[in-house]
């Protein structure tokens, strides 16, 4: 198992850099560009607007600009005055005032080393404003997966052992019913129902809108988590319901289930305890990447809510296209998949023993 996770890693690693390249190309043919979004006031000349961009050094070719976003670029400097600070580049155009000497560019480290720039919006670096919205995002999200798990794996167990009865039917269309609804319209809905009509549940946000300072204990703000953590547990509820009784019922025409049924154990022994375990294994494919998937946030559910996650964090940046940050969400989100598809495999050995991987 440890060999193998080594050399799942290692052919991550490919994995990550394409997925480097085509991000940043996605994001360099995006109309606009990182200058258009910081020079919106009239008041910027042609003059400043083209120092902008030899700032940004959006001028370069594009090999030179991605290597810059990837490595940084204290690699192209060397020291040329001898006072112990790498001032010069040979591949970055910085004679911004026509007097002859470059002018000493910014400290990039590049993403590769945690540097993954500064917001063009919150002139503070990227890294540090998502920090803050992190605890957010697990939060909601850590809520939402045990909600689901703790209600749709009994749902899908139950609903195999009572195939075709009433309970069978009912969650079967409810099922279809929660994959059907659009999130968006059923956050408003309950927002409209529990927050204008009833005044049961707060209308948004994370926190007493009268906390100054500072967020309150989990124990003294669960009421923000109830409408968010269900609109988005729904879907989750359905698909592992779903999968889990499709499961359920073939591990139930095992010949080993039968044998239990004849030696007179209980049926919730024989459900449970023999075919619960068998029947999880499949649901691993899609219990890894949604544990890692916490940390992307969900961006509709935290935008209805006014939830201080990473998911509204990266929609507020589209739209005032800070592409530092926008390109630090991709990056993260790609990075969490990865790892998640890796853990699906390591659960799959941790829920049967049985499985190895050589």
């Amino acid at each position: 198992m440890i060999k193998y996770t080594i050399r799942r890693l290692i052919q991550a690693i490919p994995t990550f850099f394409g997925i480097t390249v085509f991000s940043y190309l996605l994001m360099a043919a995006a109309p606009g560009g990182p200058v258009a979004a910081l020079t919106l006031d009239p008041r910027f000349t042609p003059a400043q607007r083209q120092l902008v961009a030899v700032r940004l050094g959006v001028n370069d070719p594009l090999p030179i600009q991605y290597l810059r976003w990837l490595m940084g670029d204290d690699w192209m400097r060397w020291d040329s005055d001898g006072d112990g600070i790498a001032d010069k580049s040979f591949l970055l155009a910085l004679d911004v005032d026509g007097d002859g000497e470059p002018e000493p560019p910014g400290e990039n480290k590049g993403i590769l080393r945690g540097d993954f720039g500064r917001s063009f919006f919150y002139r503070r670096p990227v890294i540090d404003l998502l920090g803050e919205k992190v605890a957010a995002t697990l939060e909601l999200g850590a809520a939402a997966l045990l909600f689901g798990l703790v209600l749709g794996v009994p749902i899908g167990i139950f609903a195999a052992v009572r195939k075709g009865k009433w309970f069978d039917n009912i969650t079967r269309v409810l099922a279809v019913v929660f994959n059907a609804i659009p999130i968006f319209w059923l956050g408003l809905i309950l927002l409209l129902i529990f927050g204008s009509w009833l005044h049961l549940l707060p209308m948004g946000g994370r926190s007493p809108a009268t906390l100054a300072v500072g967020v309150p204990p989990i124990w003294d703000r669960w009421q923000y988590l109830i409408l968010p953590t269900f609109v988005l547990a729904t879907g989750t509820i359905a698909i592992y319901s779903r999968y889990m009784r499709a499961s359920m019922l073939d591990v139930m025409s095992q010949d080993y289930m039968r044998t239990a049924h004849s030696k007179g154990l209980a049926g919730r022994s024989v459900w449970f305890k023999h075919g619960a375990r068998n029947a999880l294994i499949p649901l691993a494919t899609f219990l890894g990447p949604q544990i890692t998937g916490l940390l992307s946030g969900a961006a509709i559910t935290e935008t209805i809510f006014s939830w201080p996650g990473l998911g509204r964090f990266a929609v507020q940046s589209v739209i005032a296209q800070d592409y530092p940050v926008i390109m630090t969400v991709v990056i993260v989100s790609a990075v969490a998949t990865m790892f998640g598809y890796i853990l699906s495999d390591v659960l799959y050995a941790v829920i049967d023993p049985r499985i190895r991987f050589d």
